[in-house]
């Protein structure tokens, strides 16, 4: 999986403050309800892609990309919401961002048996320990973005070294994410790095 943020030099005092007093309305409402319908039919895919890896021993294509497509959406959506890109998200599945570079690809071999136990035994080992360690840094990134917002605020720059910090959370966050949906092989590593 690959998934970057380009750092701008300058960020814009007027997308903040527009995104802080009215982003509930133009920017979280909006995304936040479509994205829930397309949440739920990739729950449902994600479902039905267990069945079809166990038996066939492959991720439907056209699943797979819809899957990636949706959390491509949701990555524009969390940048934003996180101040770490300026300019709207744009809807839909075939969206796009210039700052944004989000891949996964398609798996060609996929482990029956790794799927199985991620399915039973998941939630005990990658969903507590990883969900454990993300609380923390989900809480250091809360800080670091509320420092950030006066950064930004007072110099028009975010300070690139918390600038990574916040997009490792996310990418650790995704990377998590996409282990447990079979979207990728590769166990996530406890950490934020590429």
């Amino acid at each position: 999986m690959t998934f970057k943020i380009k750092h701008q030099e300058e960020y814009s005092r007027k997308e903040l403050l527009l995104r802080t007093f009215l982003g509930s309305i133009y920017l979280i409402l909006p995304h936040t309800f479509l994205l829930t319908f397309v949440s739920l039919w990739s729950s449902v895919l994600n479902f039905l892609a267990f069945w079809a890896i166990l038996f066939t021993g492959e991720y439907p294509e056209s699943w797979f990309d819809y899957q990636v497509k949706t959390l491509k959406w949701s990555a524009r959506f969390s940048a934003s919401v996180s101040n770490l890109i300026d300019g709207y998200p744009s809807f839909g599945l075939d969206g796009d961002h210039e700052s944004i570079e989000f891949n996964i690809e398609y798996p060609t071999d996929i482990s029956r048996g790794s799927v199985l136990v991620r399915a039973l035994f998941g939630y005990i080992y990658i969903l507590f320990p990883h969900m454990f360690c993300l609380y923390f840094r989900f809480i250091a990134t809360g800080v670091l973005s509320l420092l950030a917002w006066w950064s930004v605020l007072f110099t028009g720059s975010y300070p690139e070294s918390w600038f990574n910090f916040n997009v490792g959370t996310l990418r650790w966050n995704y990377k998590v994410s996409t282990y447990m949906s079979y979207i990728t092989q590769d166990y996530p590593a406890f950490s934020g790095l590429e």
